[in-house]
């Protein structure tokens, strides 16, 4: 589901697992008068299968040298502005670090993105990536708050979500906008009636906090942060708020800290143009031929006119769903996250001009959260809920009838789409913070920001406004001249040397190096 902050990327019960983690705090709330959180002991045990809330799956396996993931649960205040009242548990994950405990530097804490991906379940599908800086780092990752086991955001159920994500999202006539918007109401209320009490309190500068309780609780001098995506915009609130308290810091697939909504949603509509436009380049350049189009053209032609045949008649998807123009978009987009995903959507739109919509379905559950049984995460639910209560600005019909123009000129398959998004928090129970979150952080350790020349959902030129927003002498840029979601995950050794260099060193690359 677009919103109208931020597409993501990371995809991600017995009674008994249920009833472990609640006895700690995980997920509910517990008087914490006259308490010093920072003081409070955490207890590691080996960790469950993650819940329906975060992905669902089997329990983490150990790493290949047999190091066991441990989880625990953090207390920390509700609202802080109030820090000795009722307590919310943020879930956490790590592995512990595979060289001598006296070269350790200390925890690195990773974010993967969102808002409203689980870092308990992402940690470990990740953590191949992140094997050479296992060598001097316990690897540390968690739920924030509002997401999986952290006091979980509730809005809609299974069924309910999946009639949401297959409605139109982009109307033509005042049929269809209205019940695009009875639809969003719908779903803002079903929040608003399942979390009220913590809907106020799941902003990025709440999650900030908890992170600077979690690196005194871990034992940290400094926090050592790995942000990708939306964690590069929390890392940044981070710094802002704790410029003195930053140590070794990576942001990889920065968000334009500067933007509005409106401008973030139209830099994603030029930014999964250009990925398709490269994704159809590719296509027809292959020795053996392009099964989905002639030309690059051709290839962007024929799905244009796919999604407006699937306006006016769905296909069979999978089953007992049917592939929508809004389902086959998105999941167009999200296999255009990453360059390995290419053959799929070959194959996803091989199928779907033959009538089978099978493959795309399953593509956009991957971003909406959905598992292979039928049932969601609160991804969406928490990406709705944290973005509105960071964005102050609640569009209406006609700031997007206003707008659609210069969507549709920035991508005739995305535009309509993402411009649709800005609607995702109208009537939204919670007032929103800012027009942009603040990153300015004079004072702080340097900065690691990474760009990607061929990224779909955080453009590349976010990360030089990140460099400037965070300030001289902070933010250090490096550019990759890659595809995909991302640069350190893509396995280029000039990226990976860059930044294992920083982290395990403190080496500071030089600023505007560039990687290809």
């Amino acid at each position: 589901m677009p919103t109208s902050r931020r597409l993501r990327a990371v995809t991600l019960t017995a009674m008994a697992v249920v009833l472990s983690w609640s006895a700690t705090g995980c997920g509910g709330e517990a008087t914490g008068k006259d308490e010093d959180l920072t003081k409070q002991k955490l207890d590691w045990k080996d960790c469950p299968a993650p819940s329906t809330s975060e992905g669902g799956g089997p329990a983490p396996s150990p790493l290949p040298n047999g190091t066991a993931w441990q989880c625990a649960t953090m207390k920390a205040p509700l609202d802080w502005d109030d820090p000795k009242g009722d307590t919310i548990g943020i879930a956490l994950i790590r592995a512990r670090s595979s060289g001598d405990r006296d070269r350790r530097v200390g925890s690195l804490v990773f974010n993967f993105g969102g808002p409203g991906g689980s870092g308990v379940k992402g940690l470990p599908a990740f953590a191949d990536d992140f094997a050479a800086l296992r060598t001097r780092y316990d690897l540390v990752s968690f739920d924030p708050r509002g997401v999986g086991r952290s006091a979980g955001v509730e809005c809609e159920d299974d069924e309910e979500l999946d009639e949401y994500f297959q409605q139109d999202q982009t109307p033509d006539d005042a049929s269809e906008r209205k019940e695009l918007l009875d639809s969003t109401k719908t779903f803002n209320a079903a929040c608003e009636d399942n979390s009220r009490k913590t809907l106020p309190h799941v902003g990025t500068p709440d999650a900030a906090r908890d992170l600077d309780l979690m690196r005194e609780v871990l034992g940290d001098d400094k926090l050592h942060y790995f942000g990708i995506s939306y964690g590069t915009e929390l890392g940044g609130v981070y710094a802002h708020l704790f410029p003195k308290n930053v140590g070794r810091a990576v942001f990889d697939a920065v968000v334009d800290p500067t933007q509005t909504p409106e401008q973030s949603s139209l830099g994603q509509a030029k930014g999964f143009q250009l990925a398709l436009d490269n994704f159809a380049k590719d296509c027809v350049s292959k020795a053996e031929g392009c099964p989905v189009g002639d030309s690059a053209q051709d290839v962007k032609d024929r799905i244009t006119t796919l999604l407006d045949d699937l306006d006016r008649k769905p296909i069979p998807g999978a089953f007992p769903r049917d592939l929508t123009e809004s389902t086959a978009t998105t999941g167009i987009a999200q296999a255009l996250y990453s360059q390995d995903l290419w053959p799929l959507l070959t194959e996803g739109l091989q199928q779907a001009y033959d009538g089978d919509g099978r493959l795309l379905t399953l593509l956009a559950d991957s971003m909406n959260g959905r598992n292979e049984n039928g049932e969601y995460s609160n991804l969406a639910a928490a990406n709705v809920a944290i973005s509105c209560a960071d964005d102050k600005q609640r569009y209406t019909t006609k700031d997007v009838e206003a707008k659609q123009g210069e969507f549709r000129a920035a991508s005739p398959v995305f535009g309509d789409w993402l411009a649709w998004s800005m609607l995702t928090c109208t009537d939204w129970a919670v007032a929103g913070a800012a027009d942009h979150p603040e990153v300015s952080a004079p004072g702080s350790a340097p900065i690691l920001v990474i760009g990607n020349t061929g990224d779909p959902a955080t453009p590349y030129e976010g990360a030089r406004k990140m460099v400037g927003a965070l300030g001289a002498g902070v933010g250090v840029e490096l550019t990759y001249k890659g595809q995909g979601h991302g640069a350190y995950g893509s396995g280029n050794r000039c990226v990976k040397a860059a930044v294992d260099g920083y982290l395990l060193t403190g080496r500071v690359p030089k600023s505007g190096t560039i990687c290809t």
